[in-house]
């Protein structure tokens, strides 16, 4: 009988073997989309135990036991840390076919030698031997036992990127961690957070934001000190591509509108959106980085979660509002000066994977495969 997800999972032919293991299996992982803490790789994070690492902040995991009706109070609440074990272990069996469940057994593999499927027979067992494991297995190890060799992390503009500093002068640590921009609280006029979020950053940037001039010379400061620090991308979460044609004059009085507490019409909100990301695509182009465009968010869709538990806690799910147009007009915009940087685009909705590929190969440039 065939191991259980031995060496040669998901291989199914000789080609596929050779081209593996002979080829891809040791290459270096270059990392360039992650939301892993920077201060936990400065500080060499060490889980207390398993449940702490796994369970402790995935919220794929927790949208997967919230999917076999599991008490919150096993997911985010107040169980101890072996019952909240026992609970995904119990559902482990139930998860065949889904990512997770590979995942899962993967990782008990490759960093917890273990080779036993997970349920509530061998919880107990794996349990303990992932704690014991844990003893040594600190957040750094992981990571170069993966063979990774750069790491870019997910901040935000105001960040003061001060563990980036640190852990690149440590040089116990051969990874390379550097910081990718990620300025969507900037660009989201429409949420109640943006006016308060506009002063973090005018103080972040030294700079008295009033109008749509001082607001793009602030985010122009924000982008050269993160590219001081070795950023060399950004990251969007466009959850809806926005955008609208739109004079500097027109989105200068958007501005001030917000900045006013005056609410903004859709119309505005697309034309404000655009203009911004031109504005950023242009710098980004200036100093040769790459752009992300992560499509297709519907986020925080239970207000009632978002109270409790607040954002980023397994209540997104798949938009399917069409986008096609304005992301051509966004790349074109860019494009038409000659300022289109390297861009990557993701999208969650895979009914939208071809709409992506044919926009994409409209705007190939010499020199750039894929």
């Amino acid at each position: 009988m065939k191991k259980f997800m031995d060496k040669d999972f998901v291989l199914r032919n000789e080609t596929a073997k050779t081209l593996y293991h002979d080829y891809a299996e040791n290459m270096p992982i270059f990392d360039y989309h992650c939301h892993l803490p920077i201060q936990e790789i400065y500080e060499d994070r060490k889980f207390s135990n398993i449940t702490e690492c796994w369970l402790g902040g995935d919220h794929y995991k927790w949208r997967l036991m919230r999917e076999m009706g599991v008490d919150e109070s096993y997911i985010t609440g107040d169980k101890d840390d072996y019952e909240k074990f026992l609970k995904y272990a119990e559902v482990m069996p139930y998860a065949i076919g889904n990512p997770i469940f590979h995942w899962t057994h993967l990782e008990l593999q490759r960093y917890f030698d273990i080779n036993e499927i997970l349920s509530p027979k061998t919880a107990k067992e794996i349990f303990d031997k992932c704690n014991e494991k844990l003893q040594t297995l600190t957040a750094r190890k992981m990571i170069t036992m993966s063979n990774v060799k750069r790491i870019f992390t997910t901040d935000d503009p105001i960040d003061d990127l001060r563990f980036h500093k640190l852990l690149k002068e440590d040089k116990s640590f051969e990874v390379e961690v550097v910081p990718a921009f990620r300025p969507d609280k900037a660009i989201n006029i429409e949420l109640p957070t943006y006016v308060p979020y506009i002063a973090k950053l005018a103080d972040a940037a030294n700079v008295k934001i009033d109008g749509i001039d001082s607001l793009c010379e602030a985010l122009t400061k924000r982008i050269e000190f993160f590219d001081s620090v070795g950023c060399v991308c950004s990251d969007h979460a466009l959850d809806v591509v926005m955008f609208a044609p739109a004079t500097k004059e027109q989105v200068d009085k958007i501005v001030k509108k917000a900045l006013g507490g005056d609410d903004l019409t859709q119309h505005e909100i697309e034309q404000y959106k655009g203009y911004i990301l031109v504005h950023l695509g242009r710098q980004y182009a200036r100093l040769h980085w790459v752009q992300q465009y992560h499509i297709g968010a519907l986020r925080n869709n239970s207000a009632r979660y978002m109270r409790e538990l607040g954002p980023d806690t397994g209540f997104d799910a798949i938009e399917d509002r069409t986008f096609a147009k304005k992301l051509s007009m966004l790349l074109d915009t860019l494009d038409g000066t000659n300022e289109l940087p390297k861009t990557i685009l993701y999208c969650l909705n895979p009914r939208d994977n071809e709409v992506l590929a044919t926009i994409m190969n409209c705007f190939q440039q010499a020199g750039v495969v894929g």
